[in-house]
């Protein structure tokens, strides 16, 4: 088994298509269909389903793909290291992020990394779920808030502050609640998925957790944040999705007094991957500009 071979198969699974693997690759199509075909022989397993409209990866097939993944990742910061030439950041970079972060935080500065970086490319996912780093094949992902436990090495890149707030007409129409407590009488829309959620607040210099329930859940919080300013609900969300509405008059804040400490926007990545240099260089940039962004 090839090495090449290798990259061909991944670049054919994040194609769905050896017509589209082989342009990404500058290769003929043919060339690509063989190599993988290859593959297949010298592995003794069937990777891929192919069909005239596009290509499915059976279940030795993604397993493959997600060892390959993190192989070709392995080698690409080997070959970094060991070459003075290629010691800048350069190669593929795959990260998830927020929906709403990215937009607001990430997008620019992605485009300000890679005109400093002429080497290096990024695969961006842009989503609320919350990732499997490693099964999923990324090099990166930002994460908000508390961390579950995990093996991922995390970095602290900047604090951010929790809102509590409702629009002008739901105060009048509910009132505000004066302590956490009330909460429970309250429409609250909820950012987040599964199960219970509760919101923290220090109460009598103890953190307490509120459960809350409400008309709305969702795993974006744009989207919880426009039904707060329709008047559906309390809500509590990052400043940095709610500071326009909040400035604007279109929400007003509740429970100043009862928030917690500020919450931490991290960037996690696998183990494996702690001696990438592009992994590294981005990760500082992200830390110094977003530090310098929320400080003024």
């Amino acid at each position: 088994m090839q090495l090449e071979d290798m990259r061909i198969f991944v670049a054919t699974v994040d194609a769905r298509n050896f017509t589209a693997a082989a342009s990404r690759l500058s290769l003929s199509k043919q060339f690509v269909s063989r190599r993988v075909m290859a593959l297949e022989e010298a592995l003794g397993v069937q990777l891929l389903i192919r069909n005239t409209r596009k290509l499915a990866v059976t279940e030795l097939g993604q397993e493959f793909y997600e060892r390959a993944r993190r192989i070709l990742g392995e080698v690409e910061d080997a070959e970094q290291a060991m070459s003075l030439r290629r010691a800048g950041p350069r190669g593929l970079l795959r990260v998830s992020a927020p929906m709403s972060f990215g937009m607001m935080h990430l997008s620019p500065l992605v485009a300000m990394f890679l005109r400093e970086n002429g080497d290096v490319r990024f695969d961006m996912e842009l989503s609320d779920r919350t990732v499997d780093v490693v099964g999923e094949g990324f090099d990166m992902a930002i994460r908000i808030g508390v961390l579950p436990d995990s093996t991922l090495v995390a970095q602290k890149l900047v604090d951010v502050r929790m809102v509590a707030c409702c629009s002008p007409g739901y105060a009048r129409r509910r009132g505000k609640p004066a302590v956490p407590a009330e909460l429970e009488r309250h429409s609250c829309l909820l950012y987040g998925h599964g199960g219970a959620i509760s919101w923290d607040f220090v109460v009598d210099g103890v953190m307490k957790g509120v459960e809350v329930h409400g008309p709305l859940r969702a795993n974006n919080g744009d989207l919880i944040r426009d039904a707060a300013v329709a008047g559906l609900g309390i809500v509590r969300l990052p400043d940095f999705i709610v500071a326009d509405a909040l400035g604007s008059g279109q929400l007003v804040p509740v429970l100043e007094d009862f928030l917690p400490d500020a919450t931490s926007v991290y960037a996690v990545y696998p183990q494996h991957r702690q001696s990438s240099v592009t992994i590294r260089a981005f990760v500082e940039f992200l830390r110094t500009q977003l530090r310098k962004k929320f400080s003024g």
